[in-house]
């Protein structure tokens, strides 16, 4: 069963990391997201579910304007063959949450460690950063060094690597959605 805002909660409360929580109505793509701009302080993101070819699974998170190069990644996270955009199911399966509230706290429900996460580089310039608490009718805004202790809590070291560029890559716009989800494989 996959865990609650609650549960998250009192998983960070308990390793002393304060989140600042703002409730709204569901946002499911970074355009809806950017009506909250002003009124949440912080990086605002975007996060990717991929496979590559094995079916190895990736959540790429980055800033909500980057543009990442999907051709150029997998070489810098040593995925095999090129990525693909994973399945509602796998989503739901391995990290516990549903299109567009894709998050990097779903790392607290991929006990087996399914799932590589990978930091954009730039993102992580930004001293607070915001993300959705497992469901999309609310955003909280963590630390970024708290971000990688949470992810290092549920046994997942991030990757940091240079994900995006200045400009739009052939792989996604500033405008794509949160996260995109391809049929079921």
């Amino acid at each position: 069963m996959s865990a609650t805002p609650d549960d998250l909660f009192a998983f960070l409360a308990n390793l002393g990391i304060t989140a600042v929580t703002t409730t709204h109505p569901p946002l499911f793509t970074v355009a809806e997201s950017r009506a909250l701009r002003g009124l949440i302080p912080g990086g605002h993101t975007k996060n990717l579910f991929l496979k590559d070819r094995k079916g190895r699974l990736f959540l790429v998170v980055a800033l909500e304007d980057a543009a990442i190069d999907l051709k150029a990644l997998p070489a810098a996270v040593g995925a095999s063959g090129k990525f693909s955009f994973a399945s509602a199911e796998l989503l739901k399966q391995h990290l516990g949450v549903e299109p567009g509230s894709v998050t990097p706290f779903g790392a607290f429900n991929d006990r087996e460690g399914a799932v590589t996460i990978v930091l954009d580089a730039a993102m992580l310039e930004n001293e607070r950063l915001n993300f959705h608490p497992l469901i999309n009718t609310m955003t909280s805004t963590i630390g970024r060094d708290d971000l990688v202790a949470f992810l290092r809590a549920t046994g997942h070291e991030p990757l940091v690597v240079a994900a995006s560029r200045p400009e739009p890559a052939g792989g996604m716009r500033p405008d794509d959605c949160q996260t995109r989800i391809a049929a079921p494989s």
